[in-house]
């Protein structure tokens, strides 16, 4: 018979924040796979849980992934765990979990801890609808493509973020994004945990030397993409307005109709125009 695969959501900080089941399902495990085992260790120490451990990390997950679910199909339960919070969320997991699903062994989701839910449920902002982006290039042509790619994005966005980069990616945002409402959460349930409430620019006037981990929760575009082509195109002659629609391959009654409708002006005021040339 073959082995479970449990993902083990473990403290992001405070270690109270573990849950029963987690414990119960890291000292029934006959290995834990770990991102960093010293670091689990500690954990497992604080929990009086011994266990036999390996490494599992982005670096050496292919060849991890094999050893563990060799493992699994001789029948060993292994819990999974990174060094904070969920696994796989911007961490380590995807390609294990991705191969025993291939390979029809049960995944065994244990809930708990997670950063950005810290975050989001702290940040005041709409919660009903989120996009999670996690870490953002350090390459600054990567990390700016990738905001323009989300500035319409109506959803609330969050992010996780260095301290080191902290500024560099705020002085991006506010380039790209314009200057929203954000919350700056820092070391989320730890003893410096912080909570900062603003906006872009402000988080970088008042934010000098950034130490600990952030989370990054920024208020969704104003705007749809749509509504920010509509008024790009207000901003055109009527003219060249009317030459768009043309090349969307749009007849005259529907462009004229159109252009009335993107102006919220009266339809007979736009054909007017268009038949004094």
């Amino acid at each position: 018979m073959e082995g479970k695969l449990y993902i083990v959501a473990t403290p992001i900080g405070n270690l109270e924040d573990i849950t029963i089941r987690a414990i119960n399902v890291l000292k029934e495990a006959d290995l834990i796979a770990a991102e960093d085992t010293r670091h689990t260790l500690k954990l497992l120490n604080h929990l009086n849980i011994s266990k036999p451990l390996i490494s599992y990390y982005k670096q050496n997950e292919k060849v991890k992934t094999d050893i563990l679910i060799e493992k699994l199909k001789m029948g060993k339960n292994i819990a999974l765990v990174s060094d904070a919070g969920t696994p796989v969320i911007s961490d380590p997991g995807e390609e294990v979990i991705r191969v025993a699903i291939e390979n029809n062994i049960e995944i065994v989701p244990i809930p708990g801890a997670c950063a950005l839910i810290c975050g989001l449920i702290s940040s005041g902002l709409n919660a009903k609808e989120f996009s999670f982006i996690g870490f953002l290039s350090a390459n600054k042509k990567e990390k700016m493509d990738k905001l323009n790619e989300i500035k319409n994005e109506t959803k609330t966005l969050i992010f996780y973020e260095a301290p080191h980069k902290l500024l560099a990616t705020l002085n991006c945002m506010l380039e790209v994004l314009g200057d929203r409402k954000i919350c700056v959460a820092r070391e989320l349930t730890k003893i410096h945990e912080e909570l900062i409430h603003g906006t872009i620019s402000e988080m970088i006037s008042n934010i000098d030397e950034p130490k600990g981990e952030f989370v990054l929760i920024i208020e969704g575009s104003k705007k749809t993409a749509n509504e920010e082509v509509i008024d790009n195109l207000n901003t055109l002659s009527l003219e060249d307005h009317y030459k768009y629609y043309k090349e969307q391959g749009m007849d005259k009654k529907e462009i004229i109709k159109q252009i009335a409708k993107d102006r919220k002006v009266n339809k007979n005021d736009i054909y007017k125009h268009f038949m004094k040339k």
